[in-house]
C-alpha cells in the first residue's frame, strides 16, 4: 500500500525497548491511512534505530478493522520504485490493479507480490464483500544490481506445513516444508505461524539471516522475552533456531528474515533509491507524467479501472535526504 503520511519522514522516529542484548523489541507507531475515517496501521519498520531486516524495509500491521466504521482500505493509484510489495491478509479481501495490466484479488493465505523495479503504479481497495480487514503490508528493498528491473506481478498460494503443533504458511522462501517460488532478489524468508495455546515451538533459522518476529495475536515469549501484540522482536544473525512459548491464548506470528542487505538506501514516501537525487527524479517524473498527465505511458504508466484520481506526491523536505541501513 501507499505511505499516505502528509509529511513522510526520511528517518522515522520510534521508541525501542531493548529487553535483552540478543532480543530487541521494536514498538509500533500508529499511522492513519488518510481522511477522518481512516484505517489506522501499526508501523514497526522502519524506525530510527533499525531500518532493515535483511531486505525487509517496511512493515505495516493492520486490523482486525471494522470496515463499516472506517470505510476500509481505499488507496488511489500511487507509484513505487526500487522495491517489492508483499501483500498478506489474515481476513478480508483487497482489489489490486496496477500499471502493468494486473487486476487481482488479495485473499487470506495467498501472496500478492508486486515488483516495482524501475517504476510502477497501483491501487488497493477493499472489496464490498469485506466486513473485516486484517493483515500485513510489507516492502522489500531491491539490491542495487536489481533495482531497475522491469516491473511485474506474481500470485502464489503456499501449502501449509506443521511445525511442532503450529501451522506454517511460508509466502517468501522456505520454512518447515512450506514455501513458494516467489521471485526475490536477495535471500529472504517470510512466513505466517499460527500456534495453539500452550505451545512450545522451536523455529529453525538460517544462521546467515537476521530475523524479525511480529506478534499479531496471543501471549508470546521469544527466547524468554515477552513480545507484546503488534510489536516486532529482532534477532541478529548467528542463530540456528529460536524458541517461542505461547501462553493461554492462541498466537499468530509473522516471521521475516534475510541476509543483511549490506547497502545503504534512501527511502522516502513510496520510493527507494540510493541518493537524494534519485528520489527527486522519481517524484518529479510522477508529478509530471501522471498527476499533470503529460506522459501517461511514461515510467509509471496508468492504472486502468480505478474510479478516481491518482495520489499526488507530498512536498520534499527542505534538507537533503540521507542514506540509511
Amino acid at each position: 500500500m501507499s505511505n499516505l503520511e502528509r509529511e513522510p519522514a526520511e528517518v522515522v522516529a520510534g521508541g525501542d525497548l531493548l529487553t535483552r542484548p540478543d532480543v530487541e523489541i521494536l514498538e509500533p507507531r500508529e499511522v492513519p491511512l488518510g481522511g477522518p475515517r481512516a484505517m489506522t496501521v501499526r508501523r514497526t519498520l522502519p524506525q530510527r534505530r533499525r531500518s532493515l531486516i535483511g531486505g525487509w524495509c517496511f512493515i505495516d500491521h493492520y486490523g482486525p478493522d471494522d470496515v463499516s466504521a472506517t470505510g476500509g482500505m481505499r488507496v488511489p493509484p500511487h507509484p513505487h520504485t526500487g522495491l517489492q510489495t508483499v501483500s498478506w491478509l489474515f481476513e478480508g479481501e483487497v482489489d489490486h490493479r496496477d500499471s502493468v495490466g494486473t487486476h487481482a484479488l488479495v485473499r487470506p493465505g495467498e501472496l500478492n507480490l508486486m515488483t516495482a523495479g524501475r517504476g510502477i503504479s497501483h491501487s488497493e481497495v477493499s472489496t464490498p464483500a469485506t466486513s473485516r480487514l486484517h493483515g500485513v503490508q510489507l516492502w522489500v528493498a531491491l539490491p542495487s544490481s536489481s533495482r531497475d528491473v522491469p516491473p511485474f506481478f506474481e500470485h502464489h498460494a503456499p501449502r501449509p506445513a506443521l511445525l511442532g503443533g503450529a501451522t506454517v504458511l511460508t509466502f517468501i522462501g522456505a520454512l518447515a516444508g512450506s514455501g513458494t517460488e516467489a521471485t526475490v532478489f536477495s535471500p529472504l524468508v517470510g512466513a505466517e505461524i499460527v500456534a495453539p495455546a500452550g505451545t512450545s515451538l522451536e523455529i529453525p533459522l538460517d544462521e546467515s539471516f537476521e530475523h524479525g518476529v511480529l506478534v499479531d495475536a496471543g501471549d508470546v515469549e521469544l527466547e524468554g522475552v515477552a513480545v507484546p501484540v503488534s510489536h516486532l522482536a529482532y534477532l541478529a544473525p548467528g542463530r540456528s533456531s529460536a524458541t517461542v512459548v505461547v501462553g493461554d491464548s492462541p498466537a499468530r506470528l509473522v516471521l521475516l528474515g534475510g541476509e543483511p542487505l549490506g547497502e545503504q538506501i534512501v527511502m522516502w514516501w513510496n520510493f527507494i533509491g540510493r541518493s537524494h537525487d534519485d528520489i527527486v527524479r522519481s517524484r518529479e517524473q510522477w508529478q509530471q507524467e501522471v498527476i499533470a498527465a503529460e506522459d501517461p505511458a511514461g515510467r509509471f504508466g496508468t492504472v486502468d479501472g480505478y474510479d478516481g484520481r491518482p495520489l499526488p506526491a507530498p512536498e520534499l523536505p527542505t534538507v537533503r535526504l540521507r542514506p540509511r541501513g
